[in-house]
């Protein structure tokens, strides 16, 4: 029998952006946008209460599931979710996120902060807080490819 143990741990991970919190918040709140810099979604439902769904991976890996119910939606403020992650059938980790945006002079400062649970050693709190530089970064570059005004929004 395998052995069963679970690794809690927190990380928070900061990004500025040259974007408004109105344009950043817009990215995690219209499924159009969310697309450009995370899974495309099966299911998003952005209020509270509402789920977001997605479920793929690569042609020869594992399928991964993300699956969120959110909590508390301040707009252009704060976004706080809690979600699943599934590893084909596996369930790997439950997690508590909260997203915080803050006006800056000339953009705005996100703050992630995830509590996981992490299971079996299927993922770990490494593994997750690289995977989530990687997707801020895309998120940033979303801003970057768009139509050039945000440079200079206040």
């Amino acid at each position: 029998m395998n052995e069963r143990f679970v690794k809690h741990a927190t990380f928070a991970v900061e990004r500025t952006y040259a974007a408004s919190p109105e344009r950043v918040y817009q990215a995690w709140a219209d499924p159009v946008a969310k697309a450009k810099w995370f899974s495309k979604p099966e299911i998003f439902e952005f209020r509270v209460g509402g789920r977001e769904y997605s479920s793929g991976g690569p042609p020869e890996g594992p399928v991964f599931t993300f699956d969120a119910s959110y909590q508390e939606i301040v707009p252009e403020q704060r976004i706080v979710y809690t979600y699943t992650l599934d590893s084909g059938s596996t369930r790997v980790s439950v997690s508590n996120t909260t997203v915080e945006l803050i006006k800056l002079e000339g953009g705005t400062k996100l703050i992630f902060t995830e509590q996981g649970a992490f299971f079996d050693g299927h993922d770990t709190p490494e593994i997750r807080e690289h995977g989530t530089n990687l997707m801020l970064d895309a998120l940033g570059k979303a801003f970057e490819e768009g139509n050039g005004h945000e440079h200079g929004e206040k």
